[in-house]
């Protein structure tokens, strides 16, 4: 992976020199301003939502997720241990509300509890399942995005909801199906 993102910079700085290289150390500067700018303003939003889920997990709400949404989790993961079922519900519930990168703590205790139960060295199709429900996830109120364009300065921050509604369905939709299908061919495959 150093090597990919060295590849990708240094291609970029050649790309910049023959393009723009009066500009090069500008461009650097903004970029590295911008991005600490950034990252200052979604600080906020992390706290916040990185405090709900603790609250969530503290007080037992992740119990009442895990038994709300075992049936879509038995569909989806087939039978796994209930601590399993906690995380992922928790870890689904924190996406569907457009948490995004704060619900990855629980994403990662996610897998851990998955890659407990699972005997071979490879993923199991409930560790793939995980990662690609997280890849994709519903969104019904994006609110890291809404976060982002309220930092640029968007006058209708809140318009997003509903494209990005519909991508995400579509996209998870069609992940799972995937999954699913592949799934069941190795399965098939190995008879």
């Amino acid at each position: 992976m150093k090597r990919i993102w060295f590849i990708i910079t240094l291609s970029s700085l050649i790309t910049l020199c023959f393009i723009n290289p009066e500009n090069i150390l500008n461009s650097m500067l903004n970029a590295g301003e911008t991005s600490v700018k950034l990252t200052i303003s979604l600080l906020g939003i992390y706290a916040i939502w990185m405090g709900i889920l603790q609250i969530v997990e503290d007080t037992g709400m992740s119990n009442i997720l895990a038994f709300w949404l075992s049936p879509l989790i038995d569909f989806l993961f087939g039978k796994i241990p209930n601590n399993a079922k906690k995380l992922i519900a928790t870890n689904m519930s924190a996406n569907i509300l457009g948490m995004g990168n704060a619900c990855t703590p629980t994403g990662i205790k996610a897998m851990n509890e998955l890659d407990k139960i699972n005997p071979k060295p490879t993923a199991s199709t409930a560790m793939i399942m995980l990662v690609v429900i997280n890849a994709t996830s519903i969104q019904i109120l994006p609110t890291t995005v809404i976060g982002l364009r309220v930092a640029h300065g968007s006058l209708s921050a809140s318009d997003i909801i509903l494209p990005t509604l519909i991508s995400t369905l579509i996209s998870t939709v069609f992940a799972i199906i995937l999954v699913k299908i592949f799934s069941k061919s190795k399965k098939l495959s190995k008879l």
